[in-house]
């Protein structure tokens, strides 16, 4: 996917994704505590099981990162953008 492309589709998820230096999606999500940091990770977990769309979690106290991308062609896709959305809806 050209990066106009990834840049029209980024408009249009909630506010706090970025396209990072690799071109991947990115979204760090905040939290009181690490509780619900590690929960809404394990959410996103069940989620990528579900769709076999698997991103890298980072998980921390207070914050969870997600970043999202096809490895297969180590690049976005449309799906990338799809499930970055249902990871806000797992807010």
């Amino acid at each position: 996917m050209d990066r106009a492309r990834a840049e029209e589709l980024l408009g249009e998820l909630d506010e706090g994704w970025v396209l990072n230096a690799d071109g991947h999606l990115e979204r760090t999500y905040a939290f009181s505590n690490f509780v619900e940091a590690i929960g809404f990770a394990n959410r996103v977990g069940d989620i990528a099981e579900e769709q076999n769309h698997h991103p890298d979690l980072y998980v921390a106290w207070g914050k969870c990162t997600v970043e999202i991308w096809t490895h297969k062609i180590q690049g976005l896709t449309e799906s990338d953008f799809y499930f970055a959305a249902k990871a806000d809806r797992a807010l």
